[in-house]
């Protein structure tokens, strides 16, 4: 749906720079022998020929067009040079030309804020560049005027048929014209440059269209094709906008057009000037009302939003006619190489540009033969994307599976087998989106499994731990939608008997539970030469023990104080800190009800429950036998309630059930003796 922007008061030179038959150029740069002859590119099947995708513009002038088949074409254009599209598991493989498109970004983007469109097209805002050129050098002071923008098509200019480029040459170095005029002048010159630019570097020719907002520019780079540039005055636009068909405007090109031009009788985007803003708000609602009373008069807030990496992946094939999916098998077969094209594009975005994807998405249409309800479209099904492309796979099929069941409906077929239940499948896609960077020294919980370098994992350990396919990754709460990295038990090494987490008791005096939180209070002791803590294996009779020795030694009695105190004033440093991490612990939590206690486990990971002056000890982590990493422990009162947010329904209000503060027993207070540890307390 379309969303009304406000445009913004300050004048904005925004370019549309559209690659000619670009897929056919490629190509020609590939074979040059190529060039100057008709020439398509084919997305080869069995079926007619397979689909033209590109058309040059020699093959356009013997009458070749896109909606041709290869066949139809050659029948038209014997001559033409019908060139297939690369195919890779069993569908066309578009990397040449993602590739070729990326080569012109790098170009234009030198510019101005760039964004990526599609394969062939982007859009620059050119504002910040102009403005630096007219206070610099400004057109008028131009010695010589560059021939490309001189070619430049301005609209409403030169209507007495005068010449054209003795026109162009005086509307550019004008020193009466409006500031706004003087802009759209600096941009002219700045795109042909550009162009000229991408020539020189690429061969590739492109076409650009130079106004005021996207909506206008987009429109103006379509006019004059190919190799050409089009600019669209303030004072030209309603002249323009007064005989464009309604379907010419993007989002209009649908329902809501066809809706527009029956409901309210008009053919033009310039007749919609005859109705209110009120009028169409209350037909077509607030928002889209004010959307094409602002479209009607050239009025678009919409943003170049600098974006010079596609904001999703995807990989698709279509199945028509005879060619559909019946079973249940054939759809498996095709999800499975949709799903391995797609991890390889995600794996080399990671590889490249350190991004990570977050949601898989199945699309699917289908039918359903002899059925009043065969309009019914096939449901989307979404679910959190896992990397690797057995994993992609198995996930792609479930939520197939989950579909299927929805669109059938009353019919409740057996997703399982591969008998034909009057359905038939036209089209396959998968994408990956939510595709978020990597920030640079991510903390990961992974720390806490490092005995020598307790920092923060950094983004080559996490991209990784990602590759290898055994880390979920999910997003964070608040405004970072960043993903944690949670290493598995085959990356950490620990046998399972060795990776606990257990619950203090109520009766256990806090002072006897040492906490040693990271690498940090390691060094520490290690420098105070204090003993090490007792192993999970040892019993509390011994841990007692230890410390009623080190009562009687004044020496290491201060030492212990001074360890204690840097402890604290680290932890104080941690809660004040503006950075309260960025890891999640929320794949740790997988429910689970075997007990009274309704411990949650995830692997060999258990979080119990406890009230609100228990705290969670580990002993052990490393399980070494010649080194022993000391125990660390989080009390309830340090949990960052975020993370708890993160957590299904169900498991949030068990776990704050488990945090909420209990009365404690009436218990006496215990004295230094240890005598009073093994005093008798009452059960809560």
């Amino acid at each position: 749906m379309p969303v009304a922007r406000p445009e913004s008061s300050d004048a904005r030179i925004i370019a549309h720079v559209d690659m000619d038959c670009f897929y056919v150029q490629v190509e020609q740069r590939k074979q040059p022998s190529l060039r100057g002859q008709p020439t398509a590119v084919v997305q080869y099947n069995s079926w007619k020929g397979g689909a033209l995708i590109a058309v040059s513009y020699e093959a356009r002038k013997c009458g070749v067009k896109r909606s041709m088949r290869g066949d139809e074409a050659k029948k038209v254009c014997p001559q033409i040079h019908l060139v297939q599209v690369p195919v890779t598991r069993g569908k066309a493989d578009l990397n040449i030309y993602r590739s070729a498109g990326s080569e012109v970004v790098s170009i234009l983007s030198k510019k101005g804020r760039c964004e990526r469109a599609s394969i062939d097209e982007v859009y620059l805002d050119l504002t910040d560049a102009v403005e630096n050129m007219l206070c610099n050098t400004p057109p008028e002071s131009l010695e010589s005027i560059d021939e490309e923008a001189l070619k430049s098509h301005v609209l409403g200019l030169n209507k007495d048929g005068s010449d054209i480029e003795s026109g162009v040459r005086q509307w550019l170095i004008r020193r009466d014209a409006d500031h706004r005029d003087k802009l759209l002048a600096c941009g002219t010159l700045i795109v042909a440059e550009l162009r000229i630019q991408v020539l020189k570097e690429t061969g590739f020719t492109c076409s650009a269209g130079i106004a005021h907002n996207k909506m206008l520019a987009k429109l103006a780079s379509a006019m004059n094709k190919p190799a050409q540039q089009t600019v669209i005055p303030l004072s030209s636009v309603k002249e323009l906008l007064g005989s464009l068909p309604i379907k010419k405007i993007k989002q209009l090109g649908g329902k809501l057009g066809s809706s527009i031009e029956s409901d309210l009788g008009v053919n033009t985007v310039g007749d919609l000037l005859q109705f209110s803003e009120d009028k169409l708000q209350e037909r077509y609602g607030g928002n889209t009302g004010t959307w094409l009373w602002n479209i009607a008069r050239g009025i678009s807030g919409e943003e170049v939003e600098g974006r010079l990496l596609p904001k999703s992946h995807g990989s698709g094939k279509t199945f028509r006619g005879p060619q559909a999916l019946k079973t249940i098998a054939s759809v498996e077969h095709w999800l499975n190489q949709l799903c391995e094209d797609l991890s390889d594009r995600i794996c080399s975005d990671l590889d490249q540009n350190k991004r990570i994807a977050q949601t898989l998405t199945l699309h699917v249409s289908a039918y359903k033969s002899g059925d009043l309800d065969s309009y019914k479209k096939f449901p989307s099904k979404s679910c959190p994307l896992r990397y690797g492309a057995s994993k992609i796979q198995d996930d792609a099929l479930i939520l197939f599976q989950a579909g299927l069941r929805e669109y059938l409906g009353s019919f409740r077929v057996n997703t399982e087998g591969s008998q034909n239940k009057g359905w038939a499948v036209t089209s396959l896609a998968v994408s990956a989106s939510k595709i978020v960077a990597i920030p640079s020294g991510t903390c990961s919980i992974a720390k806490f499994f490092h005995t020598q370098d307790p920092s923060c994992s950094s983004a080559k350990q996490s991209h990784e731990q990602i590759m290898q396919g055994s880390v979920p990754l999910l997003p964070l709460t608040g405004s970072e939608s960043h993903s944690v990295v949670v290493p598995t038990e085959s990356q950490i090494g620990l046998p399972e008997t060795e990776y606990s987490i257990t619950m203090s008791s109520l009766n256990q005096p806090e002072e006897n539970l040492k906490t040693w939180e990271d690498q940090e209070a390691h060094n520490v002791l290690a420098e105070n030469k204090s003993p090490s803590l007792p192993s999970g294996s040892r019993s509390c009779l011994e841990l007692n023990q230890t410390e009623l020795k080190m009562e009687h030694s004044r020496t290491e009695e201060a030492k212990i104080g001074n360890l204690v105190s840097n402890l604290e004033r680290q932890q104080q440093k941690r809660k004040t800190s503006k950075d309260m991490g960025t890891s999640s612990i929320l794949r740790f939590f997988k429910g689970r009800n075997n007990s009274s206690s309704q411990t949650l486990e995830h692997g060999d990971t258990r979080i119990l429950p406890s009230s609100a002056t228990e705290s969670v000890s580990m002993d052990n982590f490393l399980g070494q036998d010649s080194q022993r990493r000391e125990a660390w422990k989080y009390r309830n009162d340090e949990i960052d309630p975020s993370v708890i947010d993160e957590l299904p329904p169900e498991i949030q209000e068990e776990i704050r059930a488990w945090l909420r503060p209990l009365k404690r027993p009436s218990v006496p207070k215990h004295g230094s003796s240890i005598d009073h540890y093994f005093s008798p307390t009452k059960n809560t």
